[in-house]
C-alpha cells in the first residue's frame, strides 16, 4: 500500500545553528503554542533537538531497512530525515503541524535535490494517512512538548495522556502489521511504560541510550510482537547518571529536560 500524504507542497536552505534561540523560550509553557513555532521556524534555519544523528546512527541501520517506507512526526528544522536519505532510505514523508516549518523544509529540500522527500502540514494527533502504510514512524523530541504541563510525571495530567494516546493510536494504526515506531526521547522508562505498553497496542517495547553526560532514550515499539506475558509495568530500572557537559547545561534541550520527567527527590 502506498501512503499519500494530503497535500504537495515546494523546499529550503542550509542550516545555521547560530541563527536560533539557544536558552529557550521564557516558559517551557510556549512549546505548546503553535504560534511560537511558526515565529521560531520564520528566523531559525535548524535546530537539532537531542543530539544530531551521528550520535544514534547505529541503532537507526540496526532498525530501519533502506527499503522502509518512513513516517516522521514533527521534522521542523531538523536534518533527520535528509541523514536519513543519506543513509540510502529514500520513501520519507515528513509532518509538522507548522506551515513554516513545512514550506521552510519542502524549500530546502528541494535546493539540495531530495525531491523523494514529501513534506506536508498534518497534527500527530490526527494522523491523515491510511492505515497500515508505514513500515517505520519516527519521532525525535515531538512528543515531548504534550509533556511540558503534565504535571506529576508519574501521574499526568489526563488531557496530556489523551494527546499522548492520541498520538499512539494513530502510529498504531498508520504502522504496517510488522512496522516499527522509534521514539526518541527524554522520558525515562518507567514513565513511558505505562504509556506505550497500554493493553490496546500489541507492540513489543525495547530501548537503548545513546548521549555523552547527558542520557537520551532510544524507544523501538515492535508492531505485532508483544508477548502475551509482557505488560506495562516497568521492570527495575537504574537510569543512567547524569554527569553533564557544560555546553549541555547551557543547551535548550537541558533546560526543555527540567520541565518534563524530572523525578523530584
Amino acid at each position: 500500500m502506498e501512503c499519500r500524504p494530503p497535500g504537495n507542497g515546494d523546499s529550503d536552505p542550509n542550516s545555521n545553528p547560530e541563527e536560533m534561540n539557544s536558552v529557550g523560550p521564557p516558559s517551557a509553557l510556549t512549546y505548546l503554542d503553535p504560534h511560537y513555532w511558526d515565529e521560531r521556524f520564520s528566523s531559525e534555519e535548524h535546530y537539532e533537538w537531542f543530539k544530531d544523528y551521528s550520535h544514534f546512527q547505529h541503532l537507526i541501520k540496526s532498525n530501519i531497512n533502506t527499503s522502509s517506507s518512513v513516517l516522521e512526526l514533527g521534522c521542523g528544522n531538523s536534518q533527520l530525515c535528509e541523514e536519513l536519505y543519506k543513509d540510502g532510505i529514500l520513501d520519507i514523508t515528513c509532518i509538522d503541524l507548522s506551515s513554516v516549518a513545512v514550506e521552510k523544509m519542502q524549500t530546502r529540500l528541494l535546493s539540495k535535490g531530495y525531491k523523494e522527500i514529501k513534506v506536508v502540514q498534518a497534527d500527530m494527533l490526527d494522523l491523515p494517512f491510511d492505515s497500515e502504510c508505514f513500515d517505520v514512524v519516527i519521532e525525535k523530541g515531538t512528543m515531548d512538548v504534550l509533556f511540558v504541563d503534565a504535571g506529576d510525571p508519574w501521574n499526568p495530567r489526563q488531557e496530556t495522556v489523551s494527546k499522548v494516546m492520541a498520538t499512539l493510536d494513530g502510529v498504531h494504526r498508520v504502522l504496517k502489521p510488522d512496522g516499527i515506531f522509534i521514539s526518541i526521547t527524554f522520558g525515562q522508562p518507567h514513565f513511558r511504560r505505562p504509556l506505550f505498553m497500554d493493553p490496546k497496542f500489541n507492540w513489543s517495547m525495547e530501548y537503548n541510550t545513546f548521549g555523552d553526560g547527558f542520557h537520551y532514550f532510544f524507544y523501538i515499539l515492535r508492531k505485532g510482537k508483544r508477548r502475551i506475558d509482557e505488560k506495562g509495568e516497568d521492570e527495575k530500572h537504574i537510569d543512567p547518571p547524569i554527569n553533564m557537559y557544560q555546553d549541555e547545561l547551557e543547551g535548550e534541550d537541558y533546560l526543555f529536560r527540567t520541565n518534563i520527567d524530572v523525578e523530584e527527590d
